[in-house]
């Protein structure tokens, strides 16, 4: 495989991981009612409304102007996503498509050639290919998270979303 091709395919294997991230999210709302998502195990967790927060915020910031600007943008108030600001299912579906989007958008646009460019985030220089590492890493521990919650939530009513115990 040549440098041009692994570049490619190493693009491709990030947007995969990325949609493989926003589906477990999706099949783990598929389960949720609208109450669901603002439950916390204790006073001190996050909901599933509040990660979802974070998560749009954060894409929001890193991925706009990805190549041209600070993935810190200075008009993000990242305290206020750990505030139950979004009271309803809707707004919450509304954010988290629109964080994806915007990540989708980003990485549609970047070429072979920028994997190697180097992006600040919070003035801390990455090669693209290490921002795009540090934020599958980000978003699949609050992935983690959400699915956690919903499963503690839902109980016996939870239904796998991989292979049941003692079907391999």
């Amino acid at each position: 495989m040549d440098k041009t091709s692994l570049s490619s395919y190493y693009l491709q294997v990030a947007i995969k991981s990325f949609r493989g991230l926003k589906k477990l999210g999706e099949k783990t709302f598929a389960q949720l009612v609208a109450e669901d998502y603002f439950w916390k195990p204790n006073e001190e967790a996050n909901s599933i409304a509040i990660l979802m927060q974070h998560l749009s915020g954060n894409m929001l910031s890193r991925w706009t102007d990805f190549l041209t600007t600070d993935g810190e943008k200075p008009n993000r108030n990242r305290d206020s996503e750990f505030e139950d600001s979004l009271k309803d299912k809707e707004g919450l579906m509304a954010a988290w498509e629109k964080g994806w989007s915007c990540l989708f958008a980003a990485l549609d646009q970047l070429s072979e050639e920028d994997l190697l460019k180097t992006v600040y985030i919070r003035s801390e220089p990455h090669s693209v290919i290490q921002a795009i590492e540090r934020q599958v890493s980000h978003y699949s521990v609050h992935l983690g998270q959400i699915v956690l919650l919903a499963k503690l939530r839902k109980g016996e009513q939870w239904q796998t979303l991989s292979i049941p115990k003692r079907k391999v």
